[in-house]
């Protein structure tokens, strides 16, 4: 079968396309004919090798993995132990530290992070809301503790994370304010931003109203410059877990007002990741949220996509799609 593969950490044209091994599916394993995944910041950053921490998963001195985290595709076998799935299902997920998303077969467990897509979207539509949704959804709901009627402050909002924040946050009853650049500003509101503000014109920490949660979608800003824009006992959440964080994290751990917080999203039980998919395919077919789809490349134009995601300008996903021979 067709796979990236990756033999040193560096720039995009690492990236190559190979023949490999198509997976066979074990006892308890669904073998997924991969029709669509993402490339994220999280991609980039492993294949990068930075920060230094990935390398853990990856490869300490060189990568030893297919790249690629969240997939959707259709199930084409199934291991004789399976009940929760069967030959032809539509499904999204997360194959998390396991990677190898990008190629066109994967196997993974039954009771992995894996669920029926959402009736009302395609492969690269689920795929979106796989990423995006199993980053936004634990850093509102469970770290932040997000109430209705409170006031959300997020950083990034057009990105693939921050667009379903701002709908997540709706949903959950909050007032939702979202930063992000001026071309962005009319698909932020369309999201049901209450407020947008153009970070290219205005400083939310010196001019804005203070918050319940900062949430911090892209890394781009720090706890210390975002405390004045905390209430008394708010919350700030980021996405990238800097040295910075960690020591702010552990300060404000001590202190009963402002608090910062960081989820490793990826290390989450695989149970809760399943759960929080089923609920993410119930928003998506009531309506409630819907993905931000910025640009789609094939496999084979990988390295394109990665070098387009470093730039920092995408708003929404990019979504990498796979045609197979036998089905197009």
């Amino acid at each position: 079968m067709k796979a990236i593969i990756c033999t040193r950490y560096g720039p995009p044209e690492v990236l190559q396309l190979a023949e490999v091994e198509k997976p066979v599916p074990k006892d308890n394993e669904v073998q997924i004919r991969v029709y669509a995944t993402t490339v994220s910041p999280a991609d980039c950053a492993f294949r990068k090798g930075k920060p230094i921490i990935g390398r853990f998963f990856a490869g300490l001195l060189k990568p030893k993995y297919i790249p690629g985290d969240d997939l959707a595709g259709e199930i084409e076998s199934v291991g004789k132990d399976v009940k929760a799935f069967k030959k032809g299902d539509h499904v999204f997920g997360s194959s998390g530290s396991k990677f190898g998303a990008h190629s066109e077969y994967k196997c993974l467990p039954e009771d992995e992070a894996l669920a029926i897509m959402p009736a009302n979207l395609n492969y690269g539509e689920a795929v979106a809301v796989s990423y995006s949704g199993l980053t936004a959804l634990p850093f509102l709901r469970d770290k932040a503790k997000i109430q209705s009627g409170q006031e959300v402050l997020i950083i990034g909002a057009s990105g693939s994370v921050g667009s379903i924040a701002v709908q997540l946050a709706k949903h959950f009853g909050a007032e939702v304010t979202g930063v992000c650049s001026t071309r962005n500003l009319e698909l932020v509101r369309s999201l049901g931003a209450d407020r947008v503000v153009d970070y290219t014109k205005e400083d939310f920490t010196k001019t804005g109203p203070t918050y319940d949660i900062v949430f911090d979608a892209v890394g781009k800003s720090s706890f210390s410059c975002c405390k004045s824009s905390l209430k008394e006992r708010g919350v700030y959440l980021t996405t990238v877990p800097t040295l910075t964080i960690m020591l702010s994290m552990l300060w404000s751990s001590i202190s009963n007002q402002k608090k910062a917080k960081f989820v490793a999203t990826g290390l989450r039980p695989l149970g809760e990741k399943a759960k929080d998919l089923i609920f993410l395919k119930e928003l998506c077919e009531a309506g409630k949220i819907r993905p931000v789809i910025d640009r789609h490349y094939p496999l084979e134009q990988i390295a394109e996509a990665h070098r387009y995601v470093d730039e920092g300008h995408k708003k929404g996903n990019v979504i990498i799609t796979l045609e197979h021979e036998d089905r197009t």
